[in-house]
């Protein structure tokens, strides 16, 4: 790794010059070309499909000519100047761009879910163990502001609110519409990809939850999954004409029930309850509302817009009140961005 003298030296891999759909422009790039960024790490190189797409992408986002093109994740893996590999692309290429890397040794960070099913995912666990990779999954959400404030709740408020002895989760969203998906989603109605609406975004505020009240006993869990809507409208983004119909094989609705796992914050035996459904809720119901019940107060949040919290521009508020048993006080909890975070704009919309 690189030494205190000098920035990590990283390879970003799925920066593509097609447009600024993608989460590796509309995000990455964005954080490491800040001022924070550019002191922690220094991207290197970049590697696409190919060397000329890697180029095209230099070009485009302004990227400096000792940036190194590479067009395979082998060619990649080889070169002894990069410390740390980011992967942007779609799910289903994780497994083959990141592989070659972490068994060369290098670190890697990689978009959740890490891979497209359970086989590739311990032959990447498998294969950093053995090279002494380190592999770190974006759950990035966990570290939100709101979801800070939430925990900090819980740690200080034992004395008045005491433990926690359920939780209750809503959540809707994952796509804009329940109906149709934009022509860049369209993957998310074919399971085998391996990133959807249920994978991701499911994936993201159950993590959330669990960074805040434990994580769930594994032998508690029940679970009920449903393709609600199984014929789907592909609609240009732009035009909002539909291209196609298709068939999926994707669950629209879960719900979740089990014991969340005790610890100093929960009692014994406190349950979680959660409930998804994709596309919009009735009018008025927010994106996400949360609530957990301790024995001396109740903690509720409220997302209008989007069941991960603020995220990109237009975005709801993200409401968080405390309801105090003894004195029947309701308290609204004021929750901010750091200063570093709010000298740059939240994500623009991506299709």
């Amino acid at each position: 790794m690189a030494s205190a003298a000098r920035p990590v030296r990283a390879a970003l891999i799925g920066l593509s010059s097609s447009g600024n759909s993608s989460w590796a422009s509309a995000a990455h790039l964005q954080a490491l070309l800040t001022e924070t960024g550019r002191s922690k790490i220094a991207i290197t190189a970049l590697a696409n499909s190919s060397v000329q797409a890697a180029k095209a992408a230099m070009q485009k986002y302004g990227l400096p000519d000792h940036v190194k093109a590479y067009g395979s994740p082998e060619d990649l893996a080889a070169d002894p100047d990069i410390d740390l590999v980011i992967c942007n692309t779609r799910v289903d290429k994780h497994y083959e761009t990141i592989l070659p890397s972490i068994k060369a040794g290098k670190d890697v960070y990689v978009e959740w879910p890490i891979a497209s099913d359970r086989k590739q995912i311990d032959e990447i666990v498998e294969a950093a163990r053995k090279s002494g990779s380190r592999v770190a999954v974006g759950l990035q959400r966990r570290w939100t502001p709101p979801a800070a404030k939430l925990r900090d709740i819980l740690d200080s408020g034992n004395g008045r609110l005491g433990k926690v002895l359920s939780s209750d989760v809503r959540a809707f969203g994952g796509t804009h519409d329940r109906e149709t998906m934009p022509t860049g989603l369209k993957y998310f109605s074919q399971k085998d990809i391996g990133g959807n609406a249920i994978v991701i975004g499911v994936g993201h505020v159950l993590d959330i939850v669990a960074s805040v009240v434990g994580r769930l006993d594994a032998q508690s869990i029940h679970s009920k999954s449903q393709i609600q809507r199984p014929n789907i409208r592909i609609q240009d983004p732009q035009t909002k004409e539909t291209v196609e119909e298709v068939v999926t094989d994707v669950p629209d609705f879960l719900a979740v029930h089990g014991t969340i796992a005790q610890s100093s914050l929960t009692a014994p035996n406190a349950t979680l309850s959660f409930l998804f459904r994709r596309g919009q809720p009735f009018p008025g119901t927010p994106a996400l509302a949360w609530e957990i019940n301790c024995e001396y107060g109740e903690i509720r949040i409220t997302s209008a817009t989007n069941m991960v919290f603020q995220m990109r521009e237009g975005d709801g508020q993200v409401v968080i009140q405390v309801h105090y048993f003894d004195t029947h006080e309701v308290e609204n909890v004021d929750w901010d961005w750091s200063e570093m975070q709010k000298k740059y704009p939240l994500l623009e919309e991506m299709s």
